[in-house]
């Protein structure tokens, strides 16, 4: 079970994230930077969701250093979650619209994760 100090960290990474991706799409021309934010922000849901961010990112930077096949399907998919974040964060160009579906699609990702974590739906 996760802690209230968790827990309320989840959630708010998870509004903020809503908030960013909303106002990508209100303002076209700050699109890109703001669903990179919302990406991030998503990221740090689930980091939170699964304990310290800060735990998460070294057993992250571990199972990457081995460079081994990785079967546990979580870990894989945030090895993925942060390759995203690099690869959009030093990119020259990017297709806003397909960053802006990358983003909803992982915030949306993120709330299930958190809602599945903390048993409770995301307040709306």
């Amino acid at each position: 079970m996760m802690d209230q100090y968790r827990r309320g960290w989840a959630f708010r990474y998870l509004r903020e994230a809503k908030a960013e991706l909303e106002a990508a799409k209100k303002m076209p021309y700050m699109a890109p930077g703001l669903a990179l934010e919302a990406i991030r922000k998503a990221r740090n849901a689930i980091y939170y969701s699964l304990g310290e961010p800060a735990f998460i990112e070294l057993l992250l930077r571990d199972e990457l250093a081995k460079n081994t096949h990785i079967d546990d399907s979580i870990l894989r998919f945030l090895i993925e979650l942060e390759s995203t974040v690099e690869v959009l964060s030093h990119a020259e160009e990017i297709n806003s619209d397909a960053m802006m579906k990358q983003a909803d699609t992982l915030v949306n990702v993120a709330t299930e994760f958190v809602e599945t974590l903390t048993q409770e739906k995301y307040p709306q």
